[in-house]
């Protein structure tokens, strides 16, 4: 579900690889634990594989898992499922096999050895590391396989809001340092609005259905319906900048402890306790359509995001308004809106996506990839160019501050700045890779500066 340009073609003479039928769950080995997968298997196919044995690959997909597959989450990596005690998609892979350009199948990790299988990721030098968030650039995954752990069952779900993204962003990044969310998230009111005007998935019978099997009790179930019932779509469109949180921990003591810290944190910071609907509709329901693709009138949407150090959060915030505010005449006549979503991986690294909702046609890809149904319920606009045209020259810039400011990327593809970003050695070093795997640069030309 690359927005990066990742797979569009740059050349005129072009082979485009669909890999989109090599999409089985090779291997589960619940005693060496770890998982195969073919690399067009969905995540949504991965969870459903797993769900019987009590287990799960760590991190486990980001909100496309529906259509997004494990070998494209690898080849540009990707974040949410897991991702805030656990990593990127990247973090949670143990080896892979790589077709290279000229025909010899690589294997990585301990599968690499002779009599090896791919049960450990490192044995000298981390070549499965080459490979992974390359956006095909030096190779065709053929398989990846990833470790196993076993599943968390006691989930607690904690929704705070708060009055400025100044402590929004805080409280964000001091839950992520204390590494006590399996995911969360966080938006502004801009996203709010959007998410307000829309078929709520809060209004979703098949959403509230998954709420009340996920509670594991019928008492639960009742309560949680209850709460549910009662907060509909006002959760969304009352909130001003708030957090959502999934706490996922082995038993209910620990759930208790660690959503009493993520509270005490956002009460500190100023947050108001809210309805915690979101993010409970969130994890019971992790695999939707696509239909977020697209505005709730059928507008066009398009993000940029940034991987930053907590410490640099606050500083790309307000350099990502700046460039709002520079395009403010544009934004009211063409009625765009902007927003931010606010996640985090890890201890150490924090995800802003600056986004953009404008009146626009739609293209093939939206309609081959939202539900005919929601299509058919949408207003739906006449092509905007001028509009399309002030959205792409905010998105440059952000990216080109992006860049000056250090910040890193996941799926790279052909529209952040990598190759000139690099130092020199750095990406000397690339270079000579992409010279021995692929010297005829015959594999996606144009991707990572290559």
């Amino acid at each position: 579900m690359s927005y990066t340009s990742g797979y569009v073609p740059v050349e005129e003479a072009t082979v485009l690889i669909d890999t989109s039928r090599m999409n089985q769950v090779l291997e589960i080995n619940t005693e060496d634990m770890f998982v195969t997968v073919e690399v067009g298997c969905s995540w949504k196919k991965l969870h459903d594989s797993l769900k019987n044995t009590g287990l799960r690959t760590p991190f486990w997909g980001p909100l496309s898992g529906m259509h997004a597959t494990v070998g494209g989450s690898i080849s540009q990596s990707s974040v949410f499922f897991g991702a805030g005690l656990f990593g990127a998609s990247a973090d949670s892979v143990v080896s892979m096999q790589v077709v290279l350009a000229n025909g010899d199948v690589l294997s990585t990790g301990s599968a690499a050895q002779k009599n090896g299988t791919p049960f450990f990721r490192h044995f000298g030098p981390d070549l499965t590391g080459v490979f992974t968030c390359d956006t095909g650039a030096l190779g065709v995954k053929a398989t990846i396989t990833l470790r196993l752990m076993p599943e968390y069952k006691s989930m607690r779900h904690v929704s705070y809001d708060f009055d400025n993204y100044e402590a929004q962003i805080k409280a964000l990044s001091e839950i992520a340092r204390k590494n006590l969310a399996a995911q969360m998230f966080g938006t502004d009111p801009g996203l709010g609005q959007v998410r307000a005007q829309r078929d709520s998935l809060l209004n979703d019978v098949k959403a509230l259905g998954g709420v009340l099997s996920a509670s594991g009790s019928v008492l639960g179930a009742v309560k949680q319906g209850a709460k549910i019932a009662l907060a509909g779509r006002r959760v969304v469109k009352n909130a001003s900048y708030p957090i959502h949180a999934n706490i996922e921990e082995r038993c209910d003591a620990a759930a208790d402890e660690v959503a009493l810290q993520v509270e005490a944190i956002c009460r500190r910071l100023g947050g108001k306790k809210i309805e915690n609907s979101v993010p409970a509709i969130v994890r019971a329901n992790p695999f939707n359509p696509l239909n977020n693709m697209v505005g709730p009138q059928g507008e066009r949407w398009v993000p940029v995001h940034a991987l930053l150090p907590h410490s640099k959060v606050l500083e790309s915030v307000k350099m990502t308004e700046a460039i709002f505010e520079k395009y403010q005449a544009a934004i009211e006549k063409h009625n765009i809106i902007t927003g931010f979503l606010f996640t985090t991986v890890s201890t150490n690294c924090f995800f802003m996506e600056p986004l953009w909702f404008w009146p626009d046609e739609l293209n093939e890809l939206h309609r081959a990839t939202v539900e005919a149904g929601v299509l058919a319920k949408q207003k739906g606009f006449p092509a905007n160019l001028e509009a399309r045209a002030a959205v792409t020259a905010m998105r440059n810039e952000l990216v080109q501050a992006f860049s000056e400011m250090g910040a890193s990327h996941l799926q790279v593809g052909k529209e952040y700045i990598y190759k000139e970003g690099l130092k020199p050695e750095s990406y000397a070093l690339l270079a000579a890779i992409k010279q021995v795997v692929d010297p005829k640069r015959r594999l996606n030309p144009g991707c990572l500066g290559l």
